[in-house]
């Protein structure tokens, strides 16, 4: 199908209340990216590829996430700060309002799926009111083919409308943003922000509610790459701990490098047909596959252009949070579909700013458990404001934000494959060494790919006191020696200089821990609680 024939398309929205027909659908990228630069919301780049900027929002926003509070969601959900109910008849009083607001816009609709696995799809319909919203859905959510759009019947829907504003004092929302799960309708509706990733994130959470409860499948937020003998690797971690730059790997084919589900099957699958990667200080020579995946089709968000038009990846200026959104098969190691089976390794990524945790280190199935369900990363001086040291950061299950059941429901799902599957856990951190942030120096890139290159091939070996030392405060089992990476930087406590400062460090860190973990211990067993750091101080 050419981009002409897909102009002549059209699709009623009747169903939705939007009753006018200045409506695309199923545009191309080079279409929608044609329509964003005319109507000046975005600029090309020196070799082409579309510049957005978000506005507001170069984020998503936690505490503007709401779920509807109903017969489905209601004994269901784990309420509180991260999963915030919201009232039927205030989402349906705000949907109204969307609604008429978009009928008064031009609007972009793409049919799209979720989940390579067929047994898993989820059909979406995403409508936009801004035609490099739309771009961004045709990147990051599965494409289907001609045939499969002939008798395309949308299970979720996503409502994008960044221009409305909300009033929070009429329609129950904390400010003008939001974005709202209502598990009822299958809608996801989202407001007052052109922050892209709130459009995956909204279906995201809707697949670890609808896996786990509906489908016996562990939802993930993970990447994830399968080796030439089929084994493959899962990699978690929060942003900026290094998913998607470590399992972009040229000796393996990528599945996915954010969202994938973990089957009763033992096989992996991922959700989205795309990559959402951060751009921060990207180099060729670091990160060769993703840096040649920005190119026409790619959207860069945020980022900062000289008037050549050439890309400057270290100016942070607008945020640190600088964005590409691309579809996966710009990546050319990529497996075809995007599903993996025998899983051998799982990764918990960590950008320790403490500068304490050894580089990589062997996990016990509870020391698996417990660093799970704490997500441990740390936020350093200068990215928020009032933040002028390391601030330990825990995301139960490396995606809080996402996760709508109890921490422990996910936690338990992967202890139980864990143990039906003898997969190997590894803590890598990709953080600070030779001391905090501020003193230390983050880990080289080219290290820690050699310890999980040595990881993935059985370089490191089986657990054995002359192959291993047990750290005396963590209590993970760090090898003592790695094939490409010096032996001294293998021990954090070596590369500080100073025992001292190094165990007040430690033990600082360990509190941190001891004092997030406090929420969960009533949901825990006692294996998994002594799965936690083995000291608290002197």
């Amino acid at each position: 199908m050419t981009a002409s024939d897909q102009n002549t398309q059209t699709i009623s929205l009747k169903d939705y209340g939007i009753t006018h027909e200045n409506i695309h659908y199923q545009l191309s990228p080079a279409e929608l990216q044609s329509i964003t630069v005319a109507k000046d919301m975005g600029v090309e780049t020196s070799n082409g590829t579309l510049a957005v900027n978000t506005g507001e929002f170069t984020g998503r926003s936690p505490m503007d996430r709401f779920i509807v509070k109903d017969d489905i969601t209601d004994d269901k959900i784990w309420w509180g700060p991260i999963n915030i109910p919201f009232t039927a008849d205030k989402f349906d009083a705000l949907y109204n309002k969307v609604i008429s607001y978009l009928n008064e816009k031009e609007i972009f609709v793409r049919d799209s799926y979720a989940c390579a696995d067929s047994d898993y799809k989820l059909n979406i319909r995403v409508i936009n009111e801004y035609p490099w919203s739309n771009m961004f859905a045709y990147n990051m959510f599965l494409r289907p083919t001609e045939k499969e759009l002939e008798n395309f019947s949308p299970e979720w829907t996503v409502i994008n409308a960044p221009g409305f504003m909300a009033i929070p004092d009429e329609d129950g929302t904390r400010q003008h943003n939001f974005a709202i799960l209502n598990f009822t309708k299958k809608i996801a509706l989202i407001g007052g922000t052109g922050y892209t990733g709130e459009i995956k994130k909204g279906i995201f959470s809707a697949l670890n509610f609808i896996l786990p409860v509906d489908k016996n499948t562990l939802p993930m937020h993970c990447s994830s790459n399968v080796g030439k003998d089929g084994d493959t690797a899962i990699f978690f971690g929060l942003s900026g701990t290094g998913k998607t730059t470590l399992s972009t790997d040229p000796n393996r084919e990528l599945i996915g490098d954010d969202e994938h589900g973990w089957t009763s099957k033992n096989t992996v699958f991922n959700f989205e047909g795309g990559c959402y990667a951060k751009v921060i200080n990207l180099s060729q020579e670091q990160e060769p596959e993703i840096h040649g995946a920005i190119k026409p089709g790619a959207i860069l968000e945020n980022v900062v252009l000289n008037d050549k038009g050439n890309v400057d990846f270290a100016d942070t200026s607008i945020t640190q949070n600088t964005r590409v959104s691309y579809p996966i098969y710009h990546i050319d190691n990529i497996r075809q579909p995007s599903i993996g089976e025998n899983v051998k390794n799982i990764f918990f990524l960590t950008a320790d700013a403490f500068g304490v945790l050894p580089p990589i280190s062997k996990l016990t199935p509870s020391q698996a458990a417990y660093h799970f369900i704490s997500g441990y990363t740390a936020k350093v001086a200068g990215t928020e404001a009032g933040v002028v040291e390391p601030v330990p950061s825990f995301s139960a299950c490396f995606g809080a934000p996402f996760m709508p059941l109890h921490p422990a429901k996910y936690a338990e799902m992967l202890s139980k494959k864990m143990k039906e599957t003898g997969v190997s856990v590894w803590l890598v951190n990709t953080g600070w060494t030779g001391g905090p942030y501020g003193v230390g120096t983050r880990m080289k890139l080219k290290y820690t790919r050699a310890m999980i290159s040595a990881a993935l091939n059985g370089d490191l070996g089986l657990y054995s006191y002359d192959k291993y030392h047990i750290h005396s405060v963590f209590g993970v089992a760090q090898p003592r020696e790695c094939p490409g990476v010096p032996t001294s930087v293998l021990s954090p406590r070596s590369t500080w200089n100073n025992d001292e400062k190094y165990y007040s460090t430690a033990f600082k860190l360990t509190n941190a821990f001891r004092e997030n973990f406090k929420k969960f211990e009533s949901y825990a067993s006692e294996e998994i609680r002594r799965g936690g750091p083995q000291r608290y101080g002197f």
